[in-house]
């Protein structure tokens, strides 16, 4: 029997036969979803496991679980990356949601020219840990079973010297250029005749107002392929999902 509560702990807090949740999802548990001694739950690892348990005791501000059952979860055929062009507001919070909802398995970043966030490495550090906490609420929300990286917000400098997205991968750059090409024209080597997807894709987003012009020229040397995303000019939170989603259609496993 399945549970349809979903928390989550990292992989090396379930190695037992019992776990212990967060006080924070204790909390949740305990006075917003009302569960008690014997209620089943779930929890996933980030890597690939759901654990089914019975709610053993409740221990201070910490709820035990007995492990019922490990139930593998099958990991994505593709993994995907976003490359994402720092948005302003709460828009960069909702891109992470998504991304995460969609299965995407690492979102970098990127600080560019026309980036209006701008921050050092503490509060960089500050936007990563909460982006990492939004996207475990996701997980929890749609059952993903793998944890996606969220890294730090870099410069577009250090993207390509740190050598983040592997070449022997196809990259993706969203582009209003004249020889952007459908989504599928470029994934076609990876579709035909029954392929294997490649092990992973990556997929380049602007900010408010785009890449400038240096900067696509920059992305595009080092092997990212202008795609359309139509012909309309999608918000940049529009259009992560869009490619993202176009992605995720195209690699699902069966």
């Amino acid at each position: 029997m399945a549970a349809k509560h979903r928390f989550y702990l990292p992989a090396e807090d379930c190695r037992n036969a019992e776990l212990s949740l967060s006080p924070g999802d204790t909390h949740h548990a305990i006075n917003v979803l009302r569960l008690r001694e014997g209620d089943r739950f779930s929890v996933l690892d980030g890597e690939g496991t759901e654990l089914l348990c019975r709610i053993s005791n409740r221990e201070g501000d910490r709820i035990r679980g007995r492990i019922l059952a490990r139930n593998p979860l099958p990991a994505p055929a593709c993994r995907l990356t976003l490359v994402q062009g720092v948005t302003k507001g709460k828009s960069m919070d909702w891109i992470i949601q998504k991304a995460t909802e969609l299965g995407c398995g690492t979102v970098i970043p990127v600080l560019s020219e026309r980036t209006v966030i701008r921050c050092d490495s503490s509060q960089a550090k500050d936007k990563q840990a909460k982006w990492e906490d939004i996207a475990i609420e996701a997980m929890k929300q749609c059952g993903q079973g793998w944890r996606p990286e969220i890294l730090t917000p870099l410069p577009l400098s250090e993207v390509i010297s740190r050598q983040l997205l592997p070449a022997s991968q196809p990259s993706l750059l969203a582009s209003l250029q004249p020889d952007a090409r459908h989504p599928r024209k470029r994934l076609e080597p990876y579709l035909k005749n029954g392929d294997l997807p490649p092990e992973g894709i990556a997929v380049w987003i602007g900010p408010e107002g785009d890449f400038t012009p240096a900067e696509i020229n920059t992305i595009r040397q080092n092997g990212a392929l202008p795609i359309t995303l139509g012909p309309l000019l999608l918000r940049s939170e529009t259009a992560a999902v869009y490619a993202l989603s176009i992605l995720n259609y195209e690699f699902q496993t069966e």
